[in-house]
């Protein structure tokens, strides 16, 4: 019976070395449907994500691939599954409205396993799509000791992600060490510029003519984990800065939707503090 899997490489580039892969992908009469590779000649990496359909025996793949590429190799033959995702969010429904609405239509190669937030403002909003709702509320609990109940409820589900649906709390080192490489967050792209609760009306005050989102994993550096996705929109003197709140969260949701879209698809490799998306 056929087999599709997703091989990610990344390791320091070598002669030949789309033709070694490749050649072993032949070599057991496998199809190849899709090949991208790139390398970063600044710093000789070189970065490749195929998938491939056959007959075959994923060990023995894996092995056979090995034996081709370098040492220092990172090597990942992945089968294709549905990834398990916990949202977190605080009041803001966009961000998170638009994630439920993509899985409920199928649009969303995951399974949102649960919503937890630390007010309950979205309880009945999420209960619409039979989504289990957790609240976990900060009040009269220090930062630490809120993040551990976060935890606790986070560890008793299955998971591959957390997403941050606009979660307006700083994580804590220990919380971020817990999950590396596993979180994902949205935030608009006038940071560091405009800071605070209104960045929108500070940026209307200040006369910006673009609005942007930024989507990336949460690093222990506030806001500055590898970057995922981006966009912008123009925006004019005839935007009231309640307009661009409202044109910014278009593209908060469409970002945080796009980056998720990668990472569920395995399109993302971490490299230092960026990413190489195919």
């Amino acid at each position: 019976m056929d087999k599709r899997v997703r091989v990610l490489i990344d390791c320091n580039d070598a002669k030949g070395l789309v033709y070694k892969i490749s050649k072993v992908f032949y070599d057991r009469d496998l199809n190849i449907e899709n090949n991208r590779e790139f390398v970063d000649k600044e710093e000789g990496k070189f970065f490749m994500r195929t998938v491939v359909t056959g007959e075959f025996e994923i060990e023995e793949l894996r092995e056979a691939l090995v034996a081709v590429i370098p040492k220092d190799a990172n090597l990942k033959v992945i089968e294709p599954k549905r990834k398990k995702i916990v949202i977190l969010a605080t009041k803001e429904s966009h961000a998170l409205g638009d994630i439920l609405v993509r899985h409920e239509a199928g649009e969303l190669d995951a399974q949102i396993e649960a919503v937890i937030a630390n007010h309950n403002t979205l309880e009945h909003f999420v209960r619409r799509f039979d989504i289990p709702f957790f609240c976990v509320s900060a009040d009269g609990m220090s930062r630490e000791e809120h993040e551990e109940h976060i935890m606790d409820l986070i560890n008793q589900h299955e998971f591959d992600l957390i997403v941050l649906a606009k979660y307006m709390r700083i994580l804590t080192p220990n919380f971020v060490k817990a999950y590396p490489k596993q979180i994902i967050n949205i935030h608009h792209s006038f940071l560091p510029a405009f800071i605070g609760a209104n960045p929108y009306k500070q940026a209307y005050e200040r006369g910006v003519k673009i609005i942007g989102a930024t989507a990336h994993f949460v690093t222990d550096d506030l806001d500055e984990g590898p970057i995922i996705a981006q966009d912008v929109i123009p925006v004019n003197h005839r935007f009231e800065w309640r307009d661009m709140q409202k044109a910014g969260r278009d593209v908060e949701k469409i970002v945080l939707s796009r980056a998720l879209n990668y990472v569920l698809n395995d399109r993302v490799f971490v490299y230092g503090n960026k990413t190489i998306v195919f």
